[in-house]
């Protein structure tokens, strides 16, 4: 159990400092959202991601 522990403080402190910049570019994160009105009704989207230099990960919503 504390193994586990350790392991989440430790992934949770490497994200801290990803996160800030710290050992180089920071970490940028992006949301973008949408609203279309077709035929078949209402239709609500929207994409979460990260940036990190040239990598780009999102999810679609």
């Amino acid at each position: 159990m504390m193994r586990i522990v350790f392991l989440a403080c430790v992934t949770a402190a490497s994200v801290a400092l990803a996160g800030c910049g710290a050992d180089g570019e920071p970490v940028r994160p992006s949301l973008n959202a949408g609203i279309g009105i077709g035929p078949g009704g209402v239709h609500v989207g929207g994409n979460v991601g990260v940036r990190k230099g040239p990598v780009s990960i999102g999810i679609g919503l």
